[in-house]
């Protein structure tokens, strides 16, 4: 017999110029996970089970991940767009205010809809934020992505994601193809489902600069009435996202909150990692 929580409702929702691909499970208050990079809702596969006890828990593919299309891969996918198809697929599901989690670059999606929607978002935790704008210097890490979006272009994404992983934070073999480097990282990391020619075209292609170059709107994060978080990996110090995820959380005057594993902590160590989340959302706002 299947308990409420291994029971998963799927759908879809129709936003301006694409199409989400949605699914819910479990019950109690709202809480809505944002995948990260070029991954869609089965990032979080291991532990929305283990949330969806004590919660609705939403997952979805970003629009043109996965199994969400878009109509338009000619143009950028703007973060306010992305923050605003978030805003819609909690409409579909709830009119109160909603728990938000979300990680890596996911977590622009997070802090837009925050600034923008205040009412929405009840909680918000950032799990290992990367935003290059933050860093000192940035003007070098913006050279280095505009590298990247253009090895996309010309060598094309396998060779882009090769230029990315490193900065990423992940530990890359020695590997003169870039397609053999690609699959390496992929199955020891557990991201095959996401490093998919065709995510990685999207993610590469219209959704990097927008992302690459987003700004977060401090002052209206400091003045929310919702609850902000930044979480870092127990074993992700140093590299890109940690430090950035730092730079946030000092900017906005709070402590980080450390999660299980690394930057990827909810594929490696997903009870553990589900453990530290579920803490962090019964805390009083």
């Amino acid at each position: 017999m299947e308990e409420p929580w291994d029971t998963e409702r799927a759908g879809t929702v129709d936003v301006p110029g694409a199409r989400l691909s949605y699914q819910v499970r479990g019950s109690g208050p709202v809480l809505l996970l944002i995948p990260g990079g070029p991954a869609g809702a089965s990032m979080y596969d291991d532990i929305a089970p283990l949330l969806a006890k004590y919660h609705t828990v939403i997952t979805y593919d970003p629009r043109g991940l996965s199994e969400s299309t878009v109509d338009d891969l000619g143009r950028d996918i703007t973060v306010e767009t992305q923050a605003d198809d978030a805003r819609r697929l909690l409409r579909t599901v709830t009119h109160e205010p909603a728990f938000v989690f979300a990680t890596s670059g996911g977590c622009a999606t997070a802090l837009e809809l925050t600034a923008t929607d205040p009412e929405r978002v009840r909680t918000l935790i950032a799990h290992e934020p990367s935003i290059a704008e933050l860093l000192p210097g940035h003007e070098e890490r913006r050279a280095y992505n505009a590298d990247i979006y253009e090895t996309a272009g010309t060598a094309g994404v396998s060779a882009a994601l090769g230029k990315f992983l490193p900065s990423a934070g992940f530990d890359v073999p020695e590997s003169p193809d870039p397609d053999e480097l690609v699959a390496t990282v992929a199955m020891r990391d557990h991201l095959e489902e996401f490093f998919t020619p065709a995510n990685l075209k999207v993610f590469f292609g219209p959704m990097w600069r927008p992302l690459a170059g987003y700004v977060p709107d401090l002052d209206a994060l400091r003045a929310t009435r919702g609850r902000v978080v930044v979480g870092v990996g127990t074993t992700s110090e140093g590299q890109f996202a940690y430090r950035t995820a730092l730079l946030l959380a000092g900017r906005l005057g709070l402590r980080p909150v450390v999660f299980p594993g690394d930057h990827g902590g909810m594929l490696g160590m997903p009870e553990e990692f589900a453990a530290c989340l579920l803490d962090v959302l019964a805390l009083p706002g």
